[in-house]
């Protein structure tokens, strides 16, 4: 390769003197000449005062044959510059031949220098300059260095105290935002490649706060890491819903962890419904829902769409389900989607939750009522399992807690239940969404509860014994199938169910034994982006086996002894019948700009006891919403429920004419959004109930002239009217609460009877504050207040007493039905909890007070022999209940 050429500047400057301005060109005689001014006989001599200097430049082409051989040369050359320091002339003084010459005078007359100056102004000058032309190895280029190996951090992101595993999150080293970041994936896994050396970490995830470390990375080798966020604000992830889109005038919904922390719960998300608007206070040992002055068998449970019989464990305690298995429940006071049948009153629909794809995760409590525990885990890419249980021990520790008999009597109330929770889901299979191939998941899932309650009271001033036992168990064996394809989505639900229910009160005795299967499907459609379409199927087949000893009615049997308890004739029944209620739904979602329509219809097939029934519910739902705060809402529509199944039966037992109850429902309401935190919702209503069954029925004058009574018929018509309001905070970083108030009027009368009256479920100014805030140093406190007008009852009076000799025993005497009310209710509520947050799991220590300022609320009266005194049982007196609850 031929070398290259780089030739060396040399300027020798000679003394050149210009000897004439004009042309004139001369060498001064010696070099000290140059330097002095000399005057002879008064002629000037010009002085050099500034040399010209090379400014610009150019190299010459070094003749390739000479380079090839190896040859250097230096060509010396006499250069002219004018006035303005560009070369006018070049020559060559020696000749050294190659090209070299002619080389050297090319470049050299490209040259640029700066003008010289004689006597201090430019003038023209010549200077001798030297060409050196120099033979250069080649130029190796150095390539740069290689850059030093990289280091990997690579790890995953956990919630502290969960182990939740945390997405979304941005990892990078320092604050630079230019520099190199990672992001977390579904199961909190990064990896992040850095220059080596020490990385101050810093991991920026919503909800979470900063985390930051330091890790020295070492080159070419990767470090793995599991960081662990501490999360804002644990336990207040979850909020009272009251806002977002929907088509029924009130559904509020709630979703667990926040609920978990309201006073008077003992932390269960579904005891909160009880504080909710339109949901009257049931006595405390009876577990019901009164919703809108409804009966409570007027209300509907369900879980995942699957009809349970109770909600609540017996006591009014905590719900059926464990708080960790709740994903959301969906409550509604009335006018509720097409999609739910066979209720007049409301309808609460829970959700449970598919357990954790990540990793275990469990918790485990106990407090003074009961101890369960929750573990859910991964078992297999797109598997997973839950599981829950849990025990009371309320019958051991309450009698400690209830008053005396200062007669000597004794009062025992002894509540026990269980429940258990088990299910598996299977994740989603990908087809070419949205071809044929769609997206499936669904679950398989078994649940069941049990709750045995004996209420024995004896001696004292009582002057009469009372027993009572009560028993109710289910179980539930469900599934479901989701398809999705597109703008489609279709939700299978088949289920098979077993119940017992047991009364008991003294000899009479109540069995009944329920096989059910059934199913349902929904479907849902968005046609395009005003029009939604929605329809589905359910139907429900029992089998009931029935008996027990009742006494037979007007029969009496005389006492063994004077003065010894009578005892009424009895007689064993046993009854065996089946039921199969199946409906058809179908509405649509139309939207109009601000204005959304839903007309919808529910048609209901039943043949219950060999009696068939049809009924068809056309309902309509209203929404305008003029601003993004403020929502108008309405609704009208018919409800059907059918009469129960062994009501059915010939006289004088039942009535085979009953059909189904009916009720007319409408509201009206507005909601207003009035801050970012703080939220008002009003609703009027008025439900008008007909056919409603009743006690004793018609009697009939039959063909033969005989007649025939009959226990029940379809005589009842009732109305419920009233308001609702709450007032809500939602969620901040220490605080949330709401105040709700019900105000609301429940009446009843039969067909062609006289006036309404009051019904046993009215109760008229219903008042709930509750109120949670968090403190420094993992507490929180909260507290619930609560004031409810006394529920009707009839008054005994004391005019005369009634003795009956073939009964060896007295009647009372009562005034007009449900004319006065038992003392208002009030109570005050509080719950202080302190949570210690671990690496990787939590400890929360509770205390949960009811009736802090032992309120004496009456629950229910029952009288003496005689009939002249009555006997107040009271409520719950104040009971403080300590817990812990573990997690992971």
């Amino acid at each position: 390769m031929p070398p290259t050429v780089a030739p060396i500047r040399s300027v020798l400057w000679l003394l050149v003197v210009v000897l004439s301005v004009s042309s004139a060109r001369a060498w001064a005689q010696a070099y000290d000449g140059a330097r002095r001014e000399e005057v002879d006989a008064g002629v000037h001599t010009p002085v050099l005062t500034k040399a010209p200097e090379l400014v610009h430049f150019v190299e010459a082409v070094f003749p390739p044959e000479a380079a090839a051989a190896g040859k250097t040369a230096s060509v010396e050359m006499l250069i002219t510059i004018d006035e303005k320091g560009q070369v006018s002339d070049a020559q060559v003084v020696k000749p050294v031949g190659d090209g070299f010459d002619e080389a050297a005078l090319a470049a050299v007359r490209q040259f640029q220098f700066s003008p010289a100056e004689v006597d201090g102004a430019p003038a023209p000058i010549q200077i001798q300059y030297v060409y050196n032309f120099v033979l250069q190895p080649p130029k190796v280029e150095e390539s740069a260095p290689p850059p030093p190996p990289q280091a990997t951090l690579t790890g995953q992101l956990l919630a502290r105290g969960s182990r939740s595993r945390v997405d979304g999150a941005t990892v990078r080293c320092g604050d630079d935002p230019e520099a190199p970041e990672a992001l977390s994936d579904a199961e909190g896994h990064f990896t992040l490649k850095v220059t080596p050396g020490v990385c101050d970490v810093r991991v920026v995830a919503n909800d979470y706060h900063l985390f930051t470390t330091k890790e020295t990375l070492a080159p070419g080798e990767t470090t793995e890491v599991i960081f662990y966020l501490l999360p804002k604000a644990p336990g207040y992830e979850t909020v009272v819903r009251g806002v977002r889109e929907k088509k029924e005038v009130v559904r509020r919904t709630l979703e667990r962890q926040e609920l978990q922390k309201v006073p008077g719960t003992f932390g269960d998300p579904i005891r909160v419904i009880q504080n909710l608007p339109g949901v009257a206070r049931a006595p405390f040992i009876s577990g019901q829902l009164i919703v809108r002055g409804a009966a409570p068998d007027q209300t509907l449970t369900y879980f995942d769409g699957v009809q349970v019989p109770l909600l609540y464990h017996l006591g009014g305690g905590p719900s059926v389900l464990n708080a960790e298995f709740i994903d959301k429940v969906d409550f509604y006071p009335g006018g509720f989607s097409s999609r739910y049948g066979r209720a007049v009153g409301g309808v609460v629909d829970v959700s449970t939750r598919k357990g954790a794809s990540d990793t275990l995760h469990g918790s485990a409590k106990v407090d003074l009522l009961d101890s369960g525990f929750f573990l859910e885990a991964p078992v297999t890419d797109g598997i997973s399992v839950a599981g829950a249980a849990r025990r009371s021990y309320v019958d051991v520790l309450l009698p400690l807690v209830l008053p005396e008999d200062p007669e000597g009597g004794t009062l025992l109330v002894l509540p026990r239940y269980w429940d258990y929770q088990v299910r598996m889901d299977f994740g989603a299979k990908r087809g070419s969404e949205p071809g044929p191939g769609g997206r499936h998941s669904g679950y398989v899932m078994a649940f069941g509860s049990d709750d045995l309650l004996n209420v024995v009271a004896t001696g004292g001033g009582r002057n009469r014994d009372v027993t009572v036992d009560t028993r109710t168990l289910f179980h539930r064996v469900t599934g479901n199938w989701t398809y999705r394809l597109g703008n489609l989505t279709s939700v299978f639900t088949p289920y098979g169910g077993y119940d017992l229910a047991r009364f008991g009160f003294g000899e009479t005795k109540l069995d009944a034994n329920v096989w059910s299967l059934g199913g349902r499907e929904d479907l849902s459609l968005e046609l395009t982006s005003w029009l939604t379409a929605r329809a589905g199927a359910d139907a429900r087949f029992e089998h009931t086996v029935a008996g027990g000893k009742l006494p037979v009615l007007g029969g009496i049997q005389y006492p063994a002894f004077p003065g010894s308890e009578p005892k009424a004739e009895m007689q064993e029944l046993k009854r065996v019948a089946n039921a199969f209620d199946g409906g058809l739904y179908g509405e649509l979602d139309l939207k109009f700009g601000l204005v959304t329509l839903t007309p919808g219809v529910r048609a209901t097939y039943a043949r219950i006891y060999g009696q068939d029934r049809f009924v068809a519910d056309p309902r309509l739902w209203a929404r305008y919403q003029p601003t993004e705060r403020t929502a108008v809402k309405g609704s009208l529509g018919l409800y059907s429920q059918p009469p129960n199944t062994f009501n059915l039966e010939p006289a004088p037992l039942g009535n085979p004419a009953l059909t189904h109850e009916r009720a007319f429902q409408t509201s009206l309401g507005v909601e207003q959004q009035l801050t970012e935190a703080l939220s008002v919702d009003l609703t009027g209503y008025y439900n008008r109930r007909y056919d409603l069954v009743v006690s004793p029925g018609e009697t009939v004058q039959n063909d033969d002239g005989t007649l025939t009574r009959y226990q029940y018929g379809n005589r009842g018509l009732g109305r419920a009217y009233g308001m609702e309001i709450m007032l809500r905070h939602a969620v901040t970083r220490n605080f949330f609460g709401w105040i709700a108030y019900t105000l609301n009027r429940s009446e009843q009368r039969r067909v062609g009877g006289n006036d309404y009256r009051l019904t046993t479920w009215d109760q008229t100014h219903i008042l709930t504050a509750v109120a949670s805030y968090r403190l420094p140093y993992g507490f929180e406190l909260g507290a619930r207040m609560r004031y409810v007008t006394g529920r009707p009852t009839t008054p005994l009076q004391h005019v005369f007493d009634i003795y009956n000799v073939d009964r060896n025993g007295f009647s009372g005497s009562y005034g007009e039905i449900n004319s006065i009310r038992y003392k208002p209710f009030h109570q005050l509520d509080l719950r202080l909890e302190k949570s210690w947050l671990f690496q990787s799991w939590t400890l929360a220590a509770y205390i949960d007070v009811q009736n802090v300022y032992n309120a004496s609320n009456v629950e229910a009266t029952f009288t003496d022999y005689r009939f002249r005194e009555q006997f107040e049982v009271p409520g719950i007196p104040i009971l403080p209940v300590l817990g812990i609850k573990g997690s992971f």
